[in-house]
């Protein structure tokens, strides 16, 4: 049992002696590498510290884990890690560095009791085996104790520095069944508590945590995915109100998860936008959607327009036009059947540059749409500016234009100012034939929903598109 009770003076004494054990540890290790002794020790050992190193710490934690499941016992594991270490190691030198990691390794030991285990698996970082624990509240003593011990200041070549820190613990068994599942659980806690600001801890929770996680494997999934290309493209067919031909296709990705199935794109696409790697995956989209026209084109369809979604990072890349260029030249798509989505919210970061991106796509045949027209913020003066050929109705209002008054304002609104703009208008989220008359008695250009189809992949696509580029659709 962890003893809280001991005074600083006691830990002081027990810190003193311990750096007397140090000494004689490292003067121990040198004289057995002189011997040639040391090669299995080194292995498993950290040469700056002379504690267990990750792999020696790993083989511990997995025997006492197998004691754990038998004999129904508990045990912690927690991730410590120094503040602002870099800093220090930069600012005063690597030999300041060193000295502190040593110095910390010996308050840390004088914490512990003689069954625990200490170990520096690199950096600024320790990992703290606790087994036979109580529960929580020995683990919450043991941390006490720690910062304790940390409170003093450290005196390194005649600099006195106060040094902060953090920890994160993880329980055995609420925490996690396995050796990786206790240490990853742990620096995920220890993360939430830097946080919070210095000398701060967290324990983990599986309930708080769990979102994180799945964020994080998820993340690690998706840049997987990415490189290994490991999406598909669907397709879903817009039809023409007026003469009733299928006119186009909006190419949508999917990502079917190893594991978890299939993943929507309102989960994965913000992602990718936040870890960095929407270029690359919007490229492999665009290429992919150009590469279907043409394979379905030479299966004797008649060409329709292939509508390709365009994120913000994409438009304000700075090489949008060159970008799309190359696409179009590798893969010999006409420009004419292009259609780029973007949506309204992009046009709040208005440039000079993206509108004049704009104007030499437009130039050369590329159309440009505004997709869920009608949910963002942006000032209808800047569609004006942009030579944007076709405003998307969201389905939010297309879904109820039959049932709720304000979204058939709305819908009849956009309309009238696309048409007054030289625009055209399609309605996203057809579902039923009462919508269909409604939008076209209000004039609406287009449709798109699952009253025409579902979202297809490029094999079906390219049978629907046989069946009905060249008859009117039943509508």
């Amino acid at each position: 049992m962890h003893d809280a009770s001991r005074t600083r003076r006691q830990l002081q004494r027990e810190i003193d002696a311990l750096r007397g054990r140090v000494v004689l540890l490292e003067e121990t290790v040198t004289q057995m590498r002189h011997r040639g002794e040391s090669r299995g020790a080194a292995s498993l050992t950290d040469r700056l510290t002379g504690l267990p190193n990750r792999a020696m710490f790993y083989d511990t934690l997995n025997y006492v884990l197998s004691s754990a499941k038998e004999s129904g016992g508990k045990l912690a594991v927690i991730f410590f890690a120094l503040d602002r270490f870099k800093l220090i190691n930069d600012t005063l030198g690597q030999f300041v560095g060193d000295a502190l990691l040593r110095e910390t390794a010996v308050r840390l030991d004088a914490c512990l009791a003689p069954r625990d285990t200490l170990c520096r698996p690199g950096r600024n970082e320790f990992l703290l085996l606790l087994p036979g624990m109580g529960g929580r509240d020995d683990a919450q003593q043991v941390v006490e104790t720690i910062f304790d011990a940390m409170a003093d200041s450290f005196l390194l070549a005649d600099q006195e520095l106060v040094v902060n820190s953090n920890m994160g613990i993880c329980l055995y068994p609420e925490g996690g069944g396995s050796a990786d599942a206790l240490i990853r659980n742990a620096y995920a806690a220890l993360l939430k508590a830097k946080d919070f600001g210095k000398n701060t801890h967290r324990f983990f929770s599986p309930q708080s945590y769990e979102s994180e996680f799945g964020r994080l494997l998820l993340e690690n999934d998706l840049r997987r995915a990415v490189n290994r290309q490991d999406f598909s493209l669907h397709y879903q067919p817009q039809v023409d109100l007026q003469g009733g031909r299928v006119v186009g296709v909006e190419a949508l990705v999917r990502w079917e998860h190893q594991t978890l199935g299939n993943i929507s794109p309102d989960q994965f696409i913000p992602l990718a936008e936040d870890i960095g790697v929407m270029a690359p995956l919007g490229e492999w989209v665009l290429r992919t959607a150009c590469e279907h026209h043409l394979a379905c084109n030479s299966s004797g369809c008649q060409p329709v327009r292939y509508a390709v979604n365009l994120s913000p990072t994409q438009l304000h890349s700075g090489n949008l036009v060159p970008w799309i260029f190359s696409v179009l030249e590798e893969t010999g798509l006409d420009p004419n059947f292009l259609e780029l989505e973007i949506t309204e919210g992009a046009l709040l970061k208005n440039s000079k540059a993206t509108v004049a991106a704009f104007n030499t796509l437009h130039a050369e045949g590329v159309r440009i749409a505004i997709d869920d027209f009608g949910t963002g913020y942006s000032s209808l003066a800047y569609l004006s500016q942009f030579p944007i050929s076709k405003l998307k109705i969201d389905k939010t209002f297309t879904s109820a234009v039959t049932t709720d008054e304000k979204s058939a304002a709305i819908s009849q609104a956009i309309i009238s100012l696309a048409h007054s703009l030289d625009m055209r208008v399609m309605a996203e989220g057809v579902e039923t034939r009462e919508q269909l008359d409604y939008l076209r008695d209000l004039e609406c250009d287009e449709i798109q929903g699952y009253l025409v189809s579902c979202p297809l992949p490029a094999d079906e696509t390219r049978q629907f598109l046989a069946r009905h580029s060249l008859s009117e659709f039943p509508l």
